[in-house]
């Protein structure tokens, strides 16, 4: 039997560890570990990903995200150095994450804020920027093949005043000849009524390295679950999944954002060349999202509603096709049932 790092310890308070042996992880053996100032997940005993929750983060996010071995898809700046050709842009951008970048509580005074932004900006770093921040953290759970714990999120303005509570549920599965990790939002409006504002900066994201990029910078495939390639095509419309594959050292990697269709509302597609790729489903017609042209029909949850989203990170060897994100994807779905 496993032991964990206590919530005591992750809260800062003095805490004991004991640490008992443990025998060889099998193939199937899948776990999250509780730690400090995160969570780490783990296939067969080799680390995945680690979910960041310090005090000191604006938001949690998952970094880095390994496909196999120390072999992560996504960017590492700005936590480090270590990718010499990263692009230093878009600090904000940490790897995987889930926020919104305009979130407007009514009845709530906001003495500051991001400019441009009607409410709340929980999407960048700029001065007067609001700040998820993780409360609480359960008991990881486990079975074969799969692992997975529930964490409590507040969402708070640039002052601290909490506008949203969250329940999110994290999973790692070992599935599809990859690593899936699905994040479950439940975001409920239990201090004043939450309106969504028409935003392109959102929602369920994730930063790929520079080599794999799409652009002309990188060497990458852009492309969704309708076989549209490149940011031109892709950016703005609706889909189930969104991918970037592309070569690192002699071997093509990739990483597929996935939107479940039992989602109250379809995401459209904030993906670009520079390496992003971000699954939207709050943006409208002013976000420029060509599949909802003439949309001005915003989000709203009335006081005590919550509203839930489901995505997921499938994190695979080879492109779109040669790493079975079309299956990945409906092993996605079903794992729901």
């Amino acid at each position: 039997m496993r032991r964990f790092v206590s919530l005591a310890l992750l809260c800062g308070l003095p805490a004991l560890l004991f640490v008992p042996h443990t025998p060889a992880a099998a193939a199937d053996d899948v776990t999250i570990e509780v730690g400090k100032d995160g969570l780490t997940f783990k296939v067969a005993g080799a680390f995945v990903t680690k979910y960041h929750t310090a005090e000191t983060v604006a938001k949690p996010y998952f970094w880095p995200l390994n496909v196999t071995g120390d072999v992560s898809v996504a960017r590492a700046w700005p936590m480090n150095d270590s990718q010499a050709a990263d692009l230093k842009d878009h600090p904000h951008q940490k790897s995987a994450w889930f926020c919104h970048g305009d979130v407007i509580p009514e009845g709530i005074e906001l003495k500051a804020k991001v400019k441009g932004v009607t409410g709340v900006d929980f999407w960048s770093e700029n001065v007067g920027h609001g700040k998820i921040v993780c409360v609480k953290i359960g008991e990881p759970k486990s079975e074969k093949g799969h692992a997975w714990i529930v964490t409590q999120n507040e969402w708070r303005t640039a002052e601290g005043v909490k506008i949203l509570d969250e329940t999110r549920t994290l999973h790692l599965y070992s599935t599809n000849g990859g690593r899936l990790i699905v994040l479950e939002s439940s975001l409920k409006a239990s201090t004043c009524p939450i309106t969504f504002g028409d935003t392109k900066e959102g929602s369920m994201g994730v930063r790929v390295r520079t080599e794999i990029q799409s652009d002309s910078k990188g060497m990458g495939s852009l492309e969704n679950a309708d076989a549209k390639v490149g940011e031109k095509e892709v950016w703005g419309k609706f889909s189930n999944w969104c991918d970037d594959s592309g070569p690192l050292g002699g071997k093509t990697y990739g990483v597929a954002v996935l939107a479940d269709p039992g989602n109250p509302v379809k995401s459209a597609w904030h993906a670009r060349g520079y390496g992003l790729v971000a699954a939207n489903p709050f943006g409208r017609s002013k976000a420029g999202f060509s599949d909802l042209a003439g949309n001005t029909d915003l989000l709203k949850m009335a006081k005590g509603d919550e509203l839930k989203f489901r995505f997921g990170i499938f994190l695979h060897e080879g492109g779109a096709k040669a790493g079975k994100v079309p299956e990945a994807y409906e092993a996605f779905v079903k794992l729901k049932k």
